[in-house]
């Protein structure tokens, strides 16, 4: 870290005040917005990214920057005036088309939409568990890879992974859940990388804090195990000695209580409700301009001198970009070997013909999937040195320990298991952070039902297209005695709904290994494995089986030559009743077809001449999932059967439960031959 940058007070408070009316403008001009935290917090924002931020405008995915998320999305303009003064591929036109159709600037930043956006924010708290997964990452990064013998400016040793993570987050990112889960275990992690900067502006939507929150956020902090720092935030030196001290402190997170005042500057909407959610108005802007001494025009002002200040800025940002580049290189030179896995690790380099590979040794016993999965991630493990993971609280359950290594704690960041306790919701979040740093192919684990918890945070990932796998086993109602509040019924429908997530249910050990395959292969999204508890059978394949079904979503299991063949559809522990059911309707001379499908969203993208294949038009068919049956009537059509659980489950041992539900191969075949006969 460079030593800060001080300039002039004066032009100081231009710079930040440049910061709030471009805000403020641009919130007026769409008519719909936020301009009350950008307000409030631009000096402290200022502060920060003029005097402590390590970044590249050049190149917003340099590995060595510093990472900002702005948690309290709803204030984008803050940052999206910075990303343009600092120099980013954000011109003055996007800031006029704020919130606008097909703009770089929506509403919450958006990864991947915006240079320079790190994160998806929105939903509040998000941010700082991304920001919790991302100084996880670099700490993880600079033990497998850095070398502390080579020195560089302002550093002790240099380490490619080495950066420092800076959050803005607001009163709501610290009601909310998320927050507290995440805070909790970057406290037991001790991760000294990391520093919120919180806008104590004590209002929200509804009005005061005080109607609802009156947390000490200090002593709850403290108790996490963070450094408890306070700064006015309009003061450029009480923002600045707090920055320092939190940069000082590495072994510990850091919380930077900013009091702010919502709407600064505003005559009549300072610290109200009014100037959180909506445009101040033209007169309250007019007021406000005069209050701060600013011109009442031309709007999205930018004086020469703020200019002039910023190309300083970027030439101070050139030199450290420069200084790190030249220790990168004698870094490279000393120890070649460890560059080249470096690099290899940054590019997450998947082998080709990945799937097939993990499918050639796959388990070929009966067993649950889940153990066929913690077989596959050894294979996977051993190849891929950036897979890393862990679970709530249920590894034993979930399968999922990466064998050949320990786990990840305070005081050891090389290891590649992580103990993410019961924080479902973090954990999925923070595995975002891992994914959104590079390198990293993270994994997190628990019981299917309680994607409950985990949900907004895999719908982030998604809209992100981070590369995040999701374990989530006992996957249905044949988990048995713990009965309906951990049986899922409805979650793999409403998962499937999701776009952009990959759902994939296998039905044994091959379909569990092509799972891993393609979800490791994929690039441009998160996907989630749906892993049965009970033992399913190992499932025989015609002779001539074509493996590169595995990649379609579905495969055939069992043909049948007759025109007017039944196809039974199933996913997961149901093939096995498939099979089943279809041995016992050719007894009964009814021809069936046995189609599994372990990924329907990836079958729905196939060219419709292979689909025809795998279900000739016009065909009987029927759906068996133990699972709310509406989204399979999409497939089976209007006049296909659909067998599942349109309920909630029951306390049982699971073979009761597939007794009770109608879900073993006689109750199938029976019921099948019913509708045949109606149909």
């Amino acid at each position: 870290m460079s030593a800060p940058t001080r300039t002039d007070a004066t032009l100081a408070t231009q710079a930040a005040n440049t910061i709030r009316f471009l805000a403020v403008d641009a919130v007026e001009k769409a008519r719909s917005g936020h301009p009350g935290m950008p307000m409030g917090m631009a000096d402290a924002a200022y502060v920060l990214w003029s005097r402590y931020l390590r970044l590249d405008p050049r190149d917003p995915a340099w590995p060595g920057r510093d990472r900002f998320v702005l948690s309290a999305g709803h204030g984008s303009m803050l940052l999206y005036a910075l990303l343009h003064l600092s120099g980013y591929d954000l011109p003055m036109d996007e800031l006029k088309r704020f919130r606008q159709l097909g703009s770089r600037t929506p509403g919450h930043p958006e990864y991947g939409h915006t240079p320079g956006v790190e994160t998806t924010t929105g939903p509040l708290g998000q941010g700082i568990a991304n920001a919790v997964g991302m100084a996880l990452a670099s700490r993880m990064e600079d033990a497998r890879f850095g070398a502390p013998a080579l020195d560089m400016p302002g550093r002790t040793g240099f380490s490619p992974g080495e950066h420092r993570v800076f959050a803005i987050a607001g009163d709501g990112c610290m009601m909310e859940g998320i927050s507290h889960e995440a805070a909790s275990f970057a406290g037991h992690l001790q991760l000294g990388n990391l520093v919120v900067m919180y806008d104590d502006n004590h209002i929200t939507i509804d009005g005061s804090t005080g109607i609802t929150f009156s947390d000490d956020t200090a002593k709850r902090f403290e108790a996490y195990g963070w450094q408890v720092l306070r700064a006015d935030a309009l003061d450029h030196d009480q923002v600045a000695k707090a920055l320092e001290q939190a940069i000082a402190e590495t072994a510990r997170p850091s919380l930077i209580i900013c009091r702010s005042h919502i709407g600064y500057g505003a005559p009549h909407k300072q610290d109200t409700a009014h100037a959180h959610g909506e445009p101040l108005g033209p007169e309250e802007v007019l007021g406000a301009k005069r209050a701060l001494g600013w011109p009442e025009s031309p709007t999205f002002l930018i004086p020469d001198e703020v200019r002039a200040h910023f190309d300083e800025l970027r030439a101070r940002w050139v030199k450290e970009r420069a200084d790190w580049d030249a220790a990168l290189a004698r870094w490279r030179a000393a120890d070649p070997e460890r560059a080249e896995r470096w690099a290899t690790f940054r590019e997450r380099r998947v082998p080709g013909g990945f799937v097939e590979r993990l499918c050639s040794s796959a388990p070929t016993n009966a067993a649950a999937t889940r153990v066929h999965g913690q077989a596959v991630i050894q294979q996977a493990a051993a190849l891929l040195p950036g897979l890393i993971g862990g679970s709530g609280d249920l590894e034993a359950s979930t399968r999922t320990r990466i064998a050949d290594s320990g786990y990840v704690g305070p005081k050891d960041f090389a290891q590649r298991n992580l103990h993410f306790g019961v924080r479902e919701h973090a954990m999925t979040a923070i595995c975002s952070g891992l994914a959104l740093s590079g390198g990293w192919l993270p994994f997190c684990a628990s019981f299917l039902t309680f994607t409950d918890y985990a949900r907004p945070a895999i719908r982030l990932a998604a809209l992100m297209k981070v590369r995040v796998i999701y374990v989530y086993t006992h996957d249905s109602i044949f988990l048995g005695e713990d009965g309906p509040t951990h049986q899922s019924v409805e979650h793999l429908s409403a998962l499937r709904l999701i776009p952009n997530l990959l759902v994939i249910r296998p039905a044994d050990g091959l379909e569990t290994a092509a799972a891993w395959g393609l979800a490791l292969e994929r690039s441009d999204g998160p996907t989630l494995l749906a892993l049965s508890r009970q033992t399913l059978p190992a499932l025989s394949r015609p002779a001539a089986f074509p493996a590169a079904d595995l990649r379609r979503g579905a495969s055939l299991l069992r043909d049948s030559n007759e025109r007017d063949a039944i196809t039974l559809i199933a996913t997961g522990s149901e093939v096995g009743v498939a099979v089943d059911a279809a041995e016992r309707l050719a007894t009964a001379g009814v021809p069936t077809r046995v189609v599994s499908m372990p990924a329907p969203q990836l079958f729905s993208k196939q060219d419709q001449a292979w689909r025809d294949r795998l279900l000739p038009p016009g065909g009987r068919r029927v759906s068996i999932e133990a699972g709310v049956t509406d989204s399979w009537r999409a497939i089976v059509g209007e006049r296909g059967l659909t067998i599942g659980v349109d309920s909630y489950g029951e306390s049982a041992p699971a073979e009761a439960l597939a007794q009770h539900f109608g879900l073993t191969g006689e109750a199938v075949a029976k019921r099948v031959l019913e509708w045949a006969r109606l149909a």
